[in-house]
């Protein structure tokens, strides 16, 4: 079964390209800094959705039936990963904070979440690189 990360790619470096282009404009009320953080917190929920996508259908065939794996919750589908050797445990408590800052912004998109949300971009991105790469190699075994 060959599962298409083309698109979580492209979200993935559109937030990286997101986040270099701000570090240009960090001056304070700069627009285009705020443009920037806006594009960065946009993509970043992109990447964060497409994963927890992706890994459903990566986990489907460890269950009875695909609707099993469709009930289950963004933090469980990570749970299963790791139960079943896909991601480690450290990566996984990872992706729930990043699950947990997702649910912080959804309900506030002041300054304050958007800023905590940069912070957590860099390991962010390469976690979001290392599930592409392990949905990609399922597709070799």
């Amino acid at each position: 079964m060959s599962i298409d990360t083309t698109f979580l790619r492209r979200c993935i470096r559109t937030l990286e390209l997101a986040l270099e282009e701000m570090g240009k404009h960090e001056a304070a009320g700069d627009v285009l800094y705020d443009i920037c953080r806006a594009a960065c917190v946009k993509e970043f929920e992109l990447v964060l959705e497409q994963s927890g996508k992706l890994l459903k259908k990566r986990l489907a065939p460890f269950f009875a039936s695909n609707r099993q794996a469709d009930r289950l919750a963004f933090k469980d589908l990570f749970r299963h990963g790791a139960k079943h050797g896909l991601i480690d445990s450290e990566a996984v408590e990872r992706w729930l904070q990043y699950r947990d800052n997702r649910n912080d912004t959804a309900h506030d998109y002041g300054e304050d979440f958007a800023e905590a949300t940069l912070r957590l971009l860099p390991a962010f991105i390469a976690d979001a690189k290392a599930l592409a790469d392990m949905i990609e190699a399922a597709d070799d075994g």
